[in-house]
């Protein structure tokens, strides 16, 4: 390309009104004006640019797609959407000098990446409003290589990020969505949904460094019927609302696959967006409470049932049931209830109430063992038909888990009972022969395509009689 085709070609990009033949009559009015002999094409593009205020010669900003980002890039602008964004952290220096980050991941038609914001970018009251799938441009951004090694985006002082509000070839973010069992080992800045299958909870832990922090957990039913187990770390329940009905709708955006110690699971981090069909507003909650344990931090553990014989596993920090029974009727109000998971703290209000007829004791919501479906929760009457020696399992990560498991069964068939961890102390406890009640069972798959009943924190075992000589 020679000198003049470049310097016209640079015109036009700068100043996009421009079309070729537009500068060439400006070139030929410049030279008749100043005259030929003084001025040549190319000094003539130089003066037609100055009169646009134009500079030739300048650094271009770089336009450039995601999957051609490379480290050590600078002054690149692009065009993308936005997949996730953590809140903003601040940290400090080597001299103490505080400063501000924060993360967020981009999409576009080939690639997604992370962002980083830093110190009076990370706090702009554009960025903090930003949601999934927001067209933004990014502009004199410089890249660098992340822990992993993959190019970083860097958004500091001498950058900026503006709400862009053209049309673009990006795909939508509800188009970028992958059903929960399309998910494959290596994914990563992903954006999920999936049908809820069991407990919502909040898991509190200390990182590396020492430091508290906690994690949401969840799973979630695919297309297929698979269920994949969900941990967002920095997470907890504050970002989802009160209430959330039994298989409701989740989507998650900004997340990746990795194997865990069950299978592939799904990890995401403060960044990740979470989106959870539900309501903040809590219903009273009418139920007849089945069984009450306590844990050695003083939580009770409550099973109940309501008029319709759905079973709710209650869990109460506060003691709010202290002056309650097994057995009796209660109407509360949560301060959380998630499908059969129900919350009870400081916040939640009970009361006794006389006995309803209507809703179901114990014996009447008891299963027949062939009745026993998977994922289903139930309570069985049985007899204890065989017992395994207990035994250490060993985990993908290294963990030894204890495991010990029953056979029990009933006149219409056999199961096994298995109880994980601390629960296996309460098959321990049960003897060749034993006639028992089991409460909060969970049914899942086993080996061989058979259903296995666990143990839960909401189980209790009681004996209906004495050991006796099996024959």
């Amino acid at each position: 390309m020679s000198e003049l085709e470049s310097l016209v070609n640079e015109l036009m990009e700068r100043k996009s009104e421009l079309t070729r033949e537009d500068i060439d009559e400006q070139i030929r009015i410049k030279k008749e004006k100043i005259g030929a002999g003084y001025l040549t094409d190319q000094g003539a593009v130089f003066l037609i640019a100055a009169d646009h205020g134009v500079t030739l010669g300048d650094p271009l900003k770089t336009e450039m797609g995601l999957k051609n980002l490379y480290a050590g890039a600078r002054e690149i602008s692009l065009e993308t959407r936005v997949m996730s964004l953590s809140p903003a952290k601040q940290f400090s220096r080597k001299d103490g000098s505080p400063f501000f980050l924060r993360t967020m991941t981009v999409y576009d038609e080939d690639s997604a990446v992370s962002v980083k914001l830093w110190d009076e970018k990370a706090n702009l009251e554009s960025v903090k409003n930003l949601k999934p799938g927001d067209l933004i441009k990014i502009i004199k951004a410089y890249v660098k290589s992340d822990f992993d090694g993959s190019p970083t985006i860097n958004i500091g002082s001498g950058s900026d990020i503006e709400i862009a509000d053209t049309e673009s070839k990006i795909p939508s973010i509800d188009t970028m969505i992958k059903d929960i069992s399309e998910v494959k080992e290596g994914d990563k800045n992903i954006a999920v949904s999936g049908i809820t299958d069991g407990a919502i909870s909040t898991m509190s832990f200390t990182n590396s460094r020492g430091n508290p922090g906690t994690a949401l957990r969840m799973r979630l039913k695919g297309s297929n019927g698979n269920v994949t187990r969900v941990v967002l770390w920095g997470k907890d329940d504050s970002e989802i609302p009160n209430v959330i009905s039994k298989s409701a709708m989740v989507k998650l955006f900004g997340v990746r696959a990795k194997q865990g110690n069950q299978g592939l699971e799904v990890h995401g981090s403060d960044a990740t967006q979470i989106n959870i069909d539900g309501s903040s507003v809590t219903e009273p909650l009418i139920v007849r409470l089945l069984t009450i344990t306590t844990t050695d931090a003083g939580k009770r553990m409550i099973l109940a049932v309501n008029k319709s014989g759905e079973l709710y596993n209650i869990v109460d920090s506060a003691n709010m049931t202290a002056t309650c029974e097994e057995g009796n009727m209660v109407d509360c109000m949560p301060s959380k209830i998630y499908g059969n998971s129900v919350t009870l703290d400081e916040k939640s209000l009970v009361r006794n109430i006389g006995n309803d007829e209507s809703v179901p004791l114990l014996p009447q919501i008891t299963t027949k063992v062939d009745n026993v479906k998977a994922d289903m929760h139930c309570c069985i009457d049985a007899i204890v038909l065989k017992k395994a020696d207990k035994r250490e399992i060993q985990t993908k990560s290294g963990e030894a888990v204890s495991l010990s498991e029953m056979l029990v069964g009933d006149n219409t068939g056999q199961i096994w009972v298995k109880g994980w961890r601390d629960h296996a102390m309460h098959i321990d406890g049960c003897s060749l022969g034993d006639m028992i009640a089991i409460t909060g069972l969970n049914a899942r798959p086993g080996m061989e395509g058979r259903i296995e009943l666990v143990l839960t924190a909401f189980s209790k075992i009681t004996k209906k009689s004495s050991p006796k000589t099996l024959e």
